[in-house]
């Protein structure tokens, strides 16, 4: 039986005067949530809903990408923070893209 995916408007609150409403599946995370994208195995913070995707940015900054709001998993405070640190290591040796 397929899963039933239950929609809610979110506003964007994507910078001043960019206020849209977007319909997005019942659980995506909030704005600046931190969430693993199971899809590309990434961790990411949630910086903006765009059609029916999330887009999330690196915890060590850099390009945005787009993520389906069902492949997100939320990402807990210890693993969070683990990802930030291995993202400033990889800064501090000149590795980021």
């Amino acid at each position: 039986m397929a899963q039933r995916i239950e929609w809610q408007w979110r506003d964007t609150g994507s910078g001043p005067g960019h206020h849209q409403k977007v319909l997005l599946p019942d659980g995506t995370p909030h704005l600046h949530e931190v969430v693993e994208d199971t899809a590309t195995r990434r961790i990411g913070r949630v910086v903006d809903f765009i059609g029916g995707y999330v887009q999330l940015r690196p915890l060590g900054g850099g390009r945005e990408w787009d993520a389906e709001a069902r492949a997100l998993r939320p990402v807990g405070g210890e693993e969070a923070l683990s990802a930030g640190v291995a993202a400033a290591n990889a800064r501090s040796r000149g590795e980021c893209p």
